[in-house]
């Protein structure tokens, strides 16, 4: 090609993967099947790599590029961002909005609202449609430059849409969801670091290191909310007079809006969708803490100014605290898949937050001293980022004298082993490659759903496995025969065939799967996407040096230094030989899965009776759907299985289309074919 069609085409390939990116990552409803994607994304790659001076900052190719900074650097914010004044009762809404009709001399008010998200607060600044600086909120006068990291975030366009101004300031909000946090957490306490004490917390912390790449493997996302800036002349002379007409602008240039923003008429509107909101947050796929309500006619935020600290047409009201107090009836230590030990508070059983809590996780010997937990202390619990049930404090007034003083054992409750402490580790592990506690967690995590997803083989029959001396390594799993489990107790024919037909049919998975399902010590599953998608074949992986695996954006020296010493091992070699012996995929997009379903969106509620949750997100996905938790505008169908919740109301009045149980194994059957 010339050089002109090959500016050409780079421009055609940029516009379409942000396009896609946009309808994937914002809208939730992807218009093209993965592989199309990929490929126009290869494409790009490989134009770009033979044209190295022709790559743009705004290319999606660019997202993690940039090298490690040694530090940020200040920036002060053209216009401030300021705090919000806060309201924790129905009665405070009320008198805020008295306020305001008193100020302003009217009784017609309209509010916008939209859930707060428990995240960090950023200026995002575009020059020419092109996103040049992204900022924290830091002191509200000045912020740290934190543009790389923010480049990371996937819903967040680095070209907008549309006829965007030559200079637009938005404010947004950037958040870990509840999925993501949860998976960090386990993988932090795997690795014997300190968890993240809720998703904003993980959020902050991955929005500020120092490497891009760390923060690109923390899955963050974004929210925009304000449109700070778009000329010096005020918004309502640019033909925008409301925070909802705001709100569409910036939906317009490809930003992501929370689509639980909703336009009330009045204040006691505002109270009741404030109402709405508390009842559906355990369903968002993000963590909120409360509502914002913002006043909605521009010009009269404007009349009403701002208090030296924060507006005085807008407020935040904060959902009361979930929290309650038990009993630690005991404290047991637990053995991972790689050997840390983890003490586990057995707790007098509380209901919470929408679930019974009996067990709360302690972490290690040092969260337990820090907060004076004692065995037959009461104790306050919460749910950490309205997820993980937590321990917040003792409550040492209420002891009697019968309460016992933890402390970690010295050796390995599953094995006997001596335990050990590493320099700079908060973790104990054991360290014995034979320790059977480690096996067990080991093949659970190996054939778990986000690895090699083997139905029906749950940790009680593990356990039967191990102690019956079947299975001493996930390999071994292959060689299993009906026959050979018939023996274990509750294993009858019918269910020993199932469990052998779905062992069988895990060797087709994807390869990012098996290397996930491994346990190598500090790959996740985005790393193990990495990994595939760069080595192709499981014998190139194992081969990679250093310099290779850390070559590849995403894998830093930690992750490399973990996936050589597995592949080091004998013992490790041995599994991956016997994998290969049982006929397993070893390569890259060997596994061709229907797409009968792609594009479409699901939302399961109530109890099904043909399957599991987990097994039926798993059928949808692997013929090209999707499963969301929330119903929005973007579900394709819900499926309402016996007492269904809430989301069956939201679904009407949303006109999604509902699917019974019969109905939607029907759409299966229809679409495997």
């Amino acid at each position: 090609m010339s050089m002109e069609k090959i500016k050409a085409r780079l421009a055609e390939l940029r516009k379409q993967i942000q396009y896609h990116n946009w309808r994937y990552y914002v809208l939730d409803d992807p218009q093209i099947p993965d592989s199309e994607y990929d490929a126009l994304f290869r494409e790009l790659v490989e134009l770009e790599e033979a044209h190295p001076e022709l790559v743009t900052a705004d290319s999606p190719t660019q997202r993690v590029g940039a090298k490690p900074l040694t530090a940020f650097r200040t920036v002060r914010h053209r216009i401030p961002l300021s705090s919000l004044g806060n309201a924790f009762t129905h009665e405070e809404l009320l008198a805020f909005n008295q306020r305001l009709q008193r100020n302003l001399g009217t009784d017609t008010l309209q509010y916008m609202l939209e859930p707060k998200i428990d995240g960090l607060a950023v200026a995002l600044t575009y020059e020419n449609g092109s996103f040049t600086l992204g900022v924290t909120r830091g002191d509200g006068i000045e912020g740290e430059d934190v543009t790389l990291n923010l480049r990371t975030i996937k819903s967040l366009p680095l070209k907008l849409q549309g006829n965007p101004p030559e200079i637009l300031e938005v404010r947004g909000e950037v958040y870990m969801p509840k999925a993501a946090f949860l998976a960090l957490n386990r993988a932090r306490e795997e690795e014997g670091a300190q968890v993240f004490a809720n998703p904003r917390n993980a959020a902050a912390g991955s929005l500020r290191q120092l490497d891009p790449k760390i923060t690109a493997s923390r899955s963050l996302n974004l929210f925009v909310y304000t449109l700070a800036q778009k000329s010096d002349a005020p918004l309502w002379e640019q033909g925008i007079t409301t925070q909802q007409e705001a709100l569409a602008e910036l939906a317009s240039y490809g930003l992501p809006v929370n689509p639980h923003t909703r336009l009330c008429r009045n204040i006691q509107e505002a109270i009741e969708y404030c109402r709405e909101l508390e009842e559906i947050r355990e369903e968002l796929p993000y963590e909120i803490d409360g509502a914002v309500l913002k006043l909605n006619d521009l010009q009269l935020q404007e009349q009403l100014g701002s208090t030296a600290r924060s507006p005085r047409w807008a407020i935040a009201y904060k959902f009361p605290p979930s929290q309650a107090v038990t009993k630690v009836k005991d404290i047991i230590v637990q053995v991972g898949r790689t050997g840390t030990i983890t003490p586990l508070a057995i707790l007098e059983p509380t209901f919470l937050a929408g679930s019974t809590i009996s067990r709360a996780s302690l972490h290690n010997q040092d969260y337990i001293n820090d907060k004076d937990i004692r065995i037959g202390d009461q104790v306050v619990i919460q749910k950490a980022g309205d997820i993980i049930p937590e321990i917040v404090r003792s409550l040492p007034e209420k002891r009697d004298g019968s309460e016992r003083i933890f402390q970690m054992p010295s050796s390995c409750p599953a094995c006997g082993s001596e335990l050990i402490r590493e320099p700079g580790e908060v973790a104990v592990r054991c360290v014995a490659l034979d320790c059977p506690a480690q096996l067990k967690e080991g093949i659970a995590h190996f054939a778990s759903r986000d690895a090699m997803n083997i139905e029906g083989l749950g940790p009680k029959l593990i356990e039967q496995l191990i102690d019956a001396k079947l299975v001493s390594d996930p390999a071994d799993l292959y060689f299993l025969t009906s026959d050979s489990l018939l023996p274990l107790e509750r294993v009858g024919k019918i269910l020993a065939d199932k469990l052998i037909a779905a062992i069988a049919a895990s060797k087709t998975n994807s390869l990012e799967r098996l290397i996930y399902g491994l346990g190598i010590r500090h790959v996740g599953l985005e790393a193990a996407k990495l990994l595939a998608a760069h080595f192709q074949t499981m014998d190139r992986l194992m081969a990679a040096d250093l310099s290779q695996l850390t070559a590849i954006p995403g894998i830093g020296p930690q992750i490399a230094e973990s996936i050589r010493d597995f592949f080091s091992r004998e013992q490790n070699q041995h599994i991956i030989a016997k994998l290969k012996k049982a006929g397993l995929n070893l390569e890259s997009g060997a596994k061709q899965t229907s797409a009968g379903l792609s594009g479409l969106t699901f939302v399961l509620t109530g109890t099904l009776k043909s399957f599991t949750r987990s097994t039926a997100r798993s059928k949808i996905e692997e013929l090209g759907g999707k499963v969301s938790s929330s119903v929005s505008k973007n579900t394709s169908y819900l499926v309402v299985g016996e007492e269904p919740g809430s989301k069956l109301e939201k679904a009407k009045k949303l006109g999604v289309k509902i699917l019974s149980e019969e109905e939607f194994l029907q759409l299966l059957e229809e679409n495997s074919s």
